[in-house]
Order: structure tokens, then sequence, then C-alpha cells
């Protein structure tokens, strides 16, 4: 059961347990250790809701990885999208370096979208795109996650590092808002 059972006066659904993105999350670090062996990918993850998944993901990786990241701002508010904006850039170099950027909602497309431009043009030696959660029936943008947790259908989610108005971010599932 969760820690809570309202947020904003609106009830949650419980979609995955917490065991179930344990298991998830090992696997993908499992995933990417092997793709990447021999090598230091930088993980670059998008602030504040990729920090939750990207802590437990990291610490499945078995390679020497380093870690930076953005910070985007794409919901007000909400559960409506708004303008994208940079908040924070990354204080280093992309060039020439192995990238995985970490995510925890893969949703209409348009964030990832944008940051994807943002981190193509400073010439990184690859990169592939690392999410929690895939919403691709909302997909406005061409875009896929490269290593993916779970694809769920519609329905506003919460928990895991996504959130509803700032709040349930610390939630240990993810939850249906209903």
């Amino acid at each position: 059961m969760s820690m809570l059972d309202k947020i904003n006066g609106r009830s949650l659904r419980p979609l995955i347990t917490p065991e179930r993105i344990s298991r998830r999350v090992s696997e993908l670090g499992q995933e990417i250790t092997g793709d990447y062996k021999g090598k230091n990918p930088l993980i670059l993850g998008i602030l504040k809701g990729g920090f939750i998944f990207l802590a437990d993901l990291v610490r499945q990786i078995e390679l020497d990885v380093e870690i930076e990241f953005l910070r985007v701002s794409s919901y007000r508010e909400s559960d409506s999208p708004g303008k994208i904006e940079l908040l924070q850039d990354t204080g280093i170099s992309l060039k020439g370096r192995d990238l995985i950027l970490v995510e925890e909602l893969l949703d209409t497309g348009g964030t990832l979208g944008f940051i994807k431009e943002i981190v193509l043009a400073r010439e990184p030696a690859s990169f592939k795109i690392c999410a929690l959660i895939d919403k691709r029936e909302r997909r406005k943008q061409d875009i896929t996650a490269d290593y993916l947790g779970f694809e769920i259908e519609g329905g506003f989610i919460v928990g895991y590092g996504t959130d509803y108005a700032e709040k349930g971010r610390n939630l240990p599932g993810i939850y249906v808002i209903d």
C-alpha cells in the first residue's frame, strides 16, 4: 500500500509495484553493462523526475560511469504540458563521449526531442536513451527509448520520480491518478 492514497484530493491506484521496478532496473543495468563493456559511459540525468531512476540504475551498472545532469521544465502546476525550457545545463563537454540519457517518462516526446537536439549538437561519440516508462500512445515526436523499463497505456502517473504538481515523486511505486 502507498504511503499516500491521495494527491491534491485525487485518488491513487497502484500500477507498477516497487518490486517490479527494482527487478526491471536491475535488468536494464545488466543490459547497459553488457553493451558498454570496456567503455566509460556518461550517464546524463534529467532533473527533477529522472534522479530516483538514475540513482537506482547506476548502482546496477557494473562499469566505471560518470554522472551529469540537465534540468528542464515542461510541466507547470498541472497535468498539461507547457513550454520546454533548459533551466540547468551540463557542466562538462559532451564531445566524443558515449552518452546515455536517463529519463523517468517518455510521453509525447517533446522534452526528450528538445534535449536530444541540444545533446547531439555537442557531438557525443554515441547517444542512447534509457526511459523507465513509455506512454507511446501519446507520442507526438518520433523518438524511442533504446533501453525501456515499462510501456503503459493512458492515465496520469505519479511516483518513483514522476510528479503531479511537484507532489508524489517520493512514492516507491508507480500509481495512476484517478
